[in-house]
């Protein structure tokens, strides 16, 4: 994939980045306080490129991930790993986030009884994710 553009709500955060594929979903309830419901999100090939980061904001919310988010408006853009090795962006910020298809979905033991996501993708419960990235995590 080339380079996409995109942004927060207001548009005071702009960010350049590369999609690696299609989208994946997290039901995790750190995700779905972060967004207000499930998070919806397309992994990135690397960092993505700021316009200007004057309006970036960075929470911390584990040991080895951060949540960055416009402080003007409040949007969700982007998760990083706290090495800069992996960054995933909000599909929601891009023009079309209907060129991400939902390949799948993580966390799935913490979703909502009220929705199930149509369609045959791999599902991961959240011990089964963890454990999937816990050698990455170890590593650090």
């Amino acid at each position: 994939m080339t380079a996409l553009n995109g942004q927060c709500l207001c548009g005071a955060v702009r960010f350049s980045a590369v999609p690696k594929a299609g989208a994946s979903v997290c039901h995790c309830a750190m995700c779905r306080k972060w967004t207000g419901g499930i998070n919806i999100a397309v992994d990135l090939a690397e960092a993505p490129v700021f316009k200007d980061d004057a309006r970036l904001g960075v929470y911390r919310s584990s040991e080895w991930a951060e949540r960055l988010f416009c402080s003007e408006c409040g949007s969700s853009l982007l998760y990083r790993t706290v090495d800069g090795a992996h960054h995933v962006a909000s599909a929601g910020c891009f023009e079309d986030p209907s060129q991400f298809p939902l390949e799948s979905e993580i966390f799935i033991d913490e979703k909502p009884s009220s929705y199930d996501l149509a369609g045959e993708h791999p599902r991961m419960t959240g011990p089964e994710f963890m454990a999937m990235v816990a050698p990455e995590q170890e590593a650090e």
